[in-house]
């Protein structure tokens, strides 16, 4: 019988390197894909059935261009999982274009760029699972947070539209949803994450909840997100003064 092989993009650090080992533990075939080649290789050097595709997702044509030559080594796919992502905190506090675009082609455009290059592919296999890492920030507003929360928040619109059109080929789309998971990108943030966890923790819930379970959102862990999602429920104003007081949030 042949290995099943998921793609993952953003897997030289912090959860898509964790959701890598993962598989890979379980038998999977797992092509990797990150700018830095150089963690990619010492990756797939400490795990066989690991290999390593670098790439800039903003890149279209790269692309089209990696995901051909993972056809070509693997013949078919299974899972992909695309979640590449930049947060620069110091830059979200005022309203920097320039940062904001830049969230915008890695977050967004770089996500959409991955889905565009295996579209066709899996509109004709009319199986497999597709998918779009997020996070709770794309639930609703929050403070300082003019480029990241908004371009997660649009993932979350993108996933639900491409949910109705590869429904009809029959092929899953999955959106992720972490709360605050100890990776690089965290490790910027100046503040006290609540229920922070482990990239082995999330690991543990996307596998379970792409392999085991047949949803459309992957959220965790539950004690926060859920805690988030009733508040995304509530009028502006209740919603405006309780986040205003959690994170002590005051006008200028």
């Amino acid at each position: 019988m042949n290995k099943k092989t998921i793609w993952i993009t953003g897997g030289s650090t912090g959860i898509g390197k964790a959701l890598a080992i993962k598989f890979a533990s379980k038998g999977w075939n797992v092509a990797v894909s990150a700018r830095r080649s150089e963690l990619l290789d010492e990756l797939s050097k400490s795990y066989e059935n690991i290999s390593s595709f670098p790439l800039d997702v903003t890149d279209k044509e790269k692309c089209k261009e990696i995901f051909n030559k993972i056809k070509h080594k693997y013949q078919n796919i299974d899972i992909c999982f695309f979640s590449t992502g930049t947060w620069d905190p110091k830059k979200e506090k005022d309203i920097d274009v320039d940062q904001i675009e830049n969230v915008f082609k890695v977050n967004f455009f770089g996500t959409v760029n991955s889905i565009k290059a295996v579209e066709q592919y899996f509109r004709d296999k009319k199986n497999g699972i597709i998918t779009i890492v997020s996070s709770i920030a794309g639930y609703r507003g929050l403070p300082n947070s003019t480029g990241y929360g908004p371009s997660k928040s649009a993932l979350n619109n993108l996933a639900e539209s491409l949910y109705f059109d590869f429904k009809r080929h029959n092929v899953r789309v999955c959106l992720v949803s972490p709360g605050f998971i100890k990776t690089p990108m965290t490790d910027k943030n100046d503040f006290k994450m609540p229920f922070l966890q482990t990239p082995e923790y999330a690991a543990d819930q996307i596998y379970e909840g792409l392999v085991n379970k047949n949803v459309f959102e992957i959220h965790f862990p539950k004690s926060l997100t859920i805690t988030l999602k009733l508040l995304s429920f509530l009028p502006s104003k209740i919603y405006f003064g309780l986040v205003g007081k959690l994170t002590k949030y005051q006008k200028k």
